[in-house]
């Protein structure tokens, strides 16, 4: 019965090139967010939307936005800016303007949609803006900085504000800057806010924001229900999850496109390298990457480039010890890493819109449960399946049990966690080739790896291309710069002989010994005898040559004859 109250899109008065868009998007019907939201959106309110991740937040505020921009276009007499759509990461722009450019593939020419999220030059985006596209999307940072150089104006033609990752802005260091932002927005607008959760923080923006607003906060678990993702743990310490992690990716016990998570930047080119000399391809995402690398691996993932991507999570760059560390070595820890400079506009356990995700893997466990949710919140998105393995050591024994407390509330006390079957006996012989390949990766090739990346991007920068083509010898320079040795490749170790694998899995069937006796021979192939042919071809080829075929003897004795 529930099913026939559900209000499909068709029902929301939406206009008919937006529908055409959802159909080709295959979207059957709304998500409760979606269900919920566009109504009171299509009304004018301010609402609060609160949903857990993967939900459909981004096309429950982008669907109203395009709607009201398209009602406005009848009566506006001249064009401007009326949205203004604000998200910490550069990511996550990118992800919100590809998601209205699906939405408004049957209305381009009538709805625009500008991304200056991007830390380029300034006056490149102004002209962009200048034409005044309908939606303008960015970072607060990068909105204000066009505010104030007054590149765009707001005051008088603004009718729409979205803030998404609410809960995100105060923690990416925003605060400042919304506050200063909402001085050049004028008196009256719609403005709604979007988060995963309702933190203190959201709370505070939404006193400076929202009037009057109307708060979605959807009965729903943070994370999909038990049937769609499954959460499984398996105790190891530190010597034995590369081992176990070959294992499982070599012997196929893993499928379909992961996201491995680690605890620090360093651990995310480790792990890389390691996975290459099995040929394991895998891709690299940190705060410390330029964001134009980032987008393009979170694309090649998503893409089917790469089946597994290694992600830092935010947090550890903040706490690289994941809380655990003694205290003197943290100190030590935070300080090396204040040395490194990171894109503060840069989220990977939160918010990016990885497609198709079957598992994550907590190669580290999370510092707390907060980044346990948001990670597990990667995959299992919309109705798909997928899993979460997580590597617990003994010493992170606390922080999983406090992570099965909290998925466990409600269900009464049902087992959450899951232990994973796996006997590491059965693949001793992969220990002894893990840790060869594991003490490879020393810290030389980590630092070298990341140098490496460094050169490739400047060679393939737009920003370099008219400097190398002035100064063609520093370009020849770079290019030729001693090659760097990360890690050395052995082939051999991408096969795995059939004594490797577990008993279970060989496929040695024994002959009996009655069936092997009256068995007839095999017969014998006929071969060619290819060194033979070759040899005589060599030969003729010899005797034609006159220089070749000269007999120095015989022609010696005839001289001394002589």
């Amino acid at each position: 019965m529930e099913d026939d109250k559900k209000v499909m899109f068709h029902e929301m008065e939406l206009d008919d090139r937006i529908l055409k868009a959802v159909s080709q998007l295959a979207w059957r019907e709304p998500t409760m967010i979606q269900e919920t939201a566009i109504p009171l959106l299509l009304e004018g309110k301010d609402v609060l939307i609160r949903a857990r991740t993967g939900s459909g937040k981004t096309a429950a505020f982008a669907i109203p936005v395009i709607q009201k921009i398209l009602n406005l276009k009848n009566t506006s007499r001249y064009q401007s800016i009326k949205a203004l759509i604000l998200s910490p990461s550069k990511e996550l722009c990118g992800q919100i303007t590809s998601v209205i450019s699906d939405l408004t593939i049957k209305c381009a020419r009538e709805v625009r949609c500008v991304d200056i999220s991007a830390s380029i030059d300034t006056q490149a985006q102004k002209s962009q803006l200048l034409d005044k596209p309908d939606i303008v999307v960015a970072t607060p940072s990068r909105a204000l900085t066009h505010l104030k150089a007054n590149n765009m104006r707001l005051k008088d033609d603004l009718s729409i504000m979205v803030v998404d990752e609410a809960d995100l802005i105060f923690s990416f260091g925003y605060e400042a800057e919304i506050k200063e932002l909402l001085g050049y927005l004028p008196k009256i607008y719609q403005a709604v806010l979007a988060s995963a959760t309702l933190s203190d923080d959201v709370l505070s923006l939404k006193k400076i924001v929202l009037r009057n607003p109307v708060t979605l906060k959807l009965e729903e678990p943070e994370l999909a229900p038990s049937s769609q993702l499954q959460h499984y743990h398996l105790f190891a310490e530190e010597d034995d999850k590369a081992a176990i992690l070959y294992a499982l990716l070599k012997l196929n016990l893993i499928r379909g496109k992961s996201i491995i998570f680690v605890r620090t930047v360093d651990r995310c080119y480790k792990l890389k390298l390691y996975l290459e000399q099995f040929k394991i391809g895998s891709c690299v995402l940190n705060s410390e990457l330029p964001a134009a690398v980032r987008c393009l691996s979170v694309d090649q993932f998503n893409r089917g480039r790469y089946q597994i991507i290694i992600a830092s999570d935010e947090k550890a760059l903040e706490k690289p010890d994941g809380g655990i560390l003694p205290i003197e070595e943290r100190a030590k820890k935070k300080k090396q890493l204040s040395k490194r400079k990171r894109d503060k506009e840069s989220g990977v356990s939160r918010g990016i819109d990885f497609q198709y995700v079957a598992n994550v893997i907590n190669f580290d466990f999370p510092s707390d449960v907060s980044s346990y949710v948001h990670r597990a919140g990667r995959t299992a998105r919309g109705t798909n399946q997928g899993s979460v393995l997580s590597f617990v050591s003994i010493r992170e024994k606390s922080l999983m049990d406090a992570v099965e407390e909290h998925l466990a509330k409600g269900l009464n006390n049902q087992k959450v966690l899951q232990k994973y079957e796996f006997a590491l006996e059965e693949v001793e012989g992969f220990r002894y080739r893990s840790r060869d390949a594991w003490r490879a990766v020393t810290r030389v090739a980590v630092r070298e790896a990341r140098l490496k990346e460094i050169k490739q991007e400047l060679l393939n920068c737009k920003k370099l291309q008219g400097y190398f083509e002035e100064n063609p010898t520093d370009y020849a320079a770079l290019k030729r710069d001693k090659a760097l040795h990360t890690v050395r490749l052995q082939p051999h170790l991408a096969h795995i002989p059939e004594y490797l694998l577990p008993a279970a899995l060989r496929n040695d069937e024994p002959v009996e010994a009655e069936e092997a006796a009256s068995a007839p021979p095999p017969k014998k192939k006929k071969q060619t005898n290819h060194y033979s042919n070759a040899k005589r071809l060599k030969y003729q080829a010899r005797q034609k040559d006159p220089l070749r075929s000269l007999d120095v003897k015989a022609k010696t004795n005839t001289a001394v004859d002589t």
